[in-house]
């Protein structure tokens, strides 16, 4: 009975212990709290307006502040690809300013400057004749196959460069004398276009590097062309094979420039799929700057090729050319024609 009574006099001694210990908890537990509402107290107290309202932005950080702190602030939304979540990007308002302003400029500057260029050439210079006149007799100069290749590349080239340039200057220009309605719906129909016949553009450039390749390696006689005028100083004599060096230039600037505009509009094209909203926008600055260089040098080739010197359209018309033009504008050329059309009949006779 000793030991019982013992047992029972211990077991509230422990419980005893036990509640004091809980009380100063509850006492440390309490303090903290106090404490951290009154250090809390001048936060709150400094989102207040002077009139003692709510401020809801007195803790937001200043908007310049933010977009320069990032070079790219990052909002998170639910889709799977990482590439397509920027929300909000301090870069696309230089971008944008090049769209709509620095593009405007530049564009317009390279397109009529050239333009005037010609217009002064055609003017000082006047059509470039041919000299003899002309013999009545034709050349073959182009095949079916190679006319084809070239129209169909020139004839995608002209869709897309008034299909991109309205891109660029069509609210300019368009939108204020077709009204908002018909503009919306040819800027839709000219997008199309202007998507699907870049295919037919980059085939044609295929084809064309691929036939014409070899004849547009640089050589020697294409040095002694430019010295003597590129055949446009009448009294001196510019020799050149089947293509002169000024054909020559068309030929690598219409394969570099094919290559950077075709490149960089399928990156437009097909978006997110190799390079994040940055990458966009570097390859709409180059698709942009490259094809209005491109347009510039086309126009040149065009003029050149239709009003600036007689006899050139048709090569690529009917695919043959005046005798006199082919011994003024490409003798090297003929001279490899005539030697071949004779090596056939001398083999003949000598058996």
């Amino acid at each position: 009975m000793r030991g019982y009574a013992a047992t029972e006099d211990k077991e509230p001694r422990w419980k005893s212990s036990l509640a004091i210990v809980l009380a100063y908890l509850r006492v440390a537990i309490i303090a903290l709290m106090f404490l951290a509402i009154i250090g809390a107290f001048p936060a709150t107290a400094q989102q207040l307006a002077p009139d003692g309202a709510p401020n809801p932005t007195a803790s937001g950080v200043n908007q310049q502040t933010l977009l320069h702190a990032e070079p790219r602030i990052e909002g998170y939304i639910d889709i799977p690809d990482t590439r397509a979540r920027v929300l909000i990007q301090p870069a696309g308002r230089t971008w944008d300013h090049f769209h709509e302003v620095t593009l405007h400029w530049f564009g317009a500057i390279v397109i009529i400057g050239m333009i005037a260029v010609l217009g002064g050439t055609c003017l000082i210079l006047g059509r470039l004749r041919i000299s003899a006149g002309r013999s009545g007799k034709k050349v073959h100069r182009f095949n079916a196959f190679e006319r084809f290749s070239h129209w169909l590349t020139a004839v995608s080239f002209v869709v897309l460069g008034l299909t991109g340039l309205n891109i660029t200057f069509g609210k300019i220009l368009l939108l204020p004398v077709i009204g908002k309605d018909v503009f919306s719906s040819l800027s839709q129909a000219a997008k199309y276009m202007h998507n699907f016949t870049s295919f037919a553009f980059v085939i044609g450039l295929v084809l064309i590097v691929v036939m014409w390749f070899k004849d547009n390696i640089p050589r020697k006689v294409d040095i002694d062309w430019l010295r003597q005028g590129g055949g446009f100083i009448k009294s001196k004599h510019a020799p050149a094979g089947r293509f002169n060096a000024g054909e020559k230039a068309v030929f690598w600037i219409a394969l570099l420039a094919g290559v950077a505009v075709a490149a960089s509009g399928y990156l437009l094209l097909f978006p997110f799929y190799v390079t994040n909203i940055l990458g966009m926008q570097v390859a709409q600055v180059l698709h942009a700057v490259i094809a209005v260089l491109f347009v510039a040098v086309i126009l040149a080739h065009i003029y050149i090729g239709t009003l600036g010197m007689e006899g050139a359209f048709e090569a690529m018309g009917t695919g043959e050319v005046d005798l006199n033009w082919a011994k003024e504008h490409h003798d090297l050329w003929l001279q490899d024609q005539v030697a071949k059309e004779h090596q056939p009949a001398a083999s003949g006779s000598a058996d």
